[in-house]
């Protein structure tokens, strides 16, 4: 006999029982690893209940959420059960995915969660509560949704297929989460109240007056996305611009775009790896926006070369890139499993020692933090707006990772677990158009 709890079937035999039900197993033998009673109401797969009536309720509909969180603790055992739904985290009672992720936090830092091992006696029991409420067992198949990448850690091949995995969902998809000039990045936001379009518009503008361009000029767009940079240049600027970027789907989309605009002659957009770009002393200007995280900390000083021999002595290379502190140098193990696989993010000193090292000189340092909240609440916003039409165009488990991302992005953004910074610098061997005061 079966019950129904969400799309998830659970079984409603007693056999699991005890005291407390499932539920209160769990909380009894979960008690050393979150250092005292439950900071949330659990509710398990027999209908049990735990924890303070008060806090949010996050329910185990399945063994198997048991089973992940057992074979991968942590961030990626609680990810795959969340958007397999396995786990739900139960929006009542004002609590939202925000506030409890943030709730959960607040609390591991409290009671001062590190992470660290556990004891052997707090390991056996919990192996033995999990036997007896019957969750032991092999660890579940990967979700579908999780990135499976084979070969050398940033080969270009691996590359190719770790950018297709993130970048190629659809052009639809991205439209339906980011403003008309889809831009896939942090915006330049005057007040929280500015729409995110006009956000967007004014960091593209942003980035052209820290190159100085000016009509005639060329720019080199290294990953340029779906194009909204090196449109804006040509349109706004009057520059001649060269993009590169790995994914077949971003050319397509660009590449109609530059026709629709009648750009042809301003705008080319290549299907290139950076490390094959052959120019060289050759760009006025050369951009990259939020494309060094996905280059890897191997691969960092080829990037860095690439930007540097690209540009004229004295010309000016701006990137934009997201940083990191804390546990874990890359984007950590729910970004690199379901978004983003082999992104590496670090400290913004570390990537500006490898920019240094490269020969390019660091003029400025923008730290854009903030502006990041307000661009994913922006996203998150459309994402709410379309969630039925983007639930059809790729299922309803796509749809869980990137509410946990979006939701998961601003958290971390906003705490200062992650930042985004611009990053202005100018080739050496050449005299540079900088201006001694800046205005922007």
């Amino acid at each position: 006999m079966t019950s129904q709890v969400g799309t998830a079937t659970r079984p409603s035999s007693p056999g699991t029982g005890g005291p407390g039900g499932v539920a209160g197993q769990l909380a009894a033998a979960l008690a050393p690893f979150v250092g005292g009673e439950l900071p949330m109401r659990l509710r398990a797969w027999d209908g049990s209940e735990a924890g303070p009536v008060d806090g949010p309720l996050v329910e185990l509909r399945t063994p198997d959420a048991v089973r992940r969180l057992l074979w991968h603790p942590g961030e990626l055992g609680a990810a795959q059960a969340y958007v397999t739904g396995e786990l739900e985290v139960h929006e009542v009672d004002g609590w939202d995915l925000d506030r409890v992720l943030s709730h959960a936090f607040s609390v591991a830092r409290d009671r001062g969660l590190s992470g660290g091992r556990p004891s052997i006696v707090a390991m056996s029991r919990a192996v033995r509560t999990v036997m007896g409420i019957g969750a032991l067992g092999r660890p579940p198949a990967a979700p579908a949704s999780q990135a499976k990448l084979r070969g050398r850690l940033h080969s270009q091949l691996r590359d190719r297929s770790a950018i297709s995995f993130h970048y190629d969902l659809s052009n639809e998809f991205y439209s339906l989460i980011l403003e008309p000039q889809m831009a896939y990045s942090s915006g330049y936001h005057s007040s929280p109240e500015q729409p995110l379009e006009e956000a967007q518009f004014d960091k593209l503008s942003l980035v052209c007056r820290k190159l100085g361009l000016e009509p005639g000029m060329t720019l080199l767009d290294v990953g340029c996305g779906w194009g909204s940079l090196s449109l804006h240049a040509a349109e706004h600027f009057g520059a001649r611009v060269v993009g590169v970027t790995i994914a077949a789907e971003q050319k397509r989309f660009i590449d109609a775009r530059i026709a629709e605009r009648g750009l042809e002659d301003k705008v080319t957009i290549r299907l290139q790896d950076y490390r094959d770009v052959p120019e060289r002393d050759h760009f006025d200007a050369v951009s990259s926006i939020e494309m060094g995280e996905h280059v890897g900390q191997g691969n960092y000083p080829t990037y860095a070369s690439v930007l540097h021999r690209s540009v004229k002595p004295g010309g000016r290379v701006l990137i934009q890139q997201m940083s990191r502190t804390g546990r874990w140098p890359g984007g950590g193990p729910f970004i690199e499993n379901f978004i983003a696989p082999d992104m590496y993010m670090r400290p913004v000193g570390e990537t500006i020692a490898f920019l240094e090292r490269s020969g390019l000189e660091v003029r400025d340092v923008h730290g854009l933090r903030e502006h990041y909240v307000l661009t994913v609440a922006g996203w998150l916003e459309r994402f709410d707006a379309h969630l039925e039409r983007l639930t059809e165009l790729v299922g309803e488990e796509v749809v869980r990772v990137w509410r946990l991302y979006l939701v998961g992005g601003a958290m971390a953004f906003r705490d200062g677990r992650m930042g985004v910074d611009q990053i202005l610098m100018v080739r050496p061997d050449g005299q540079h158009s900088l201006p001694w005061v800046r205005d922007w």
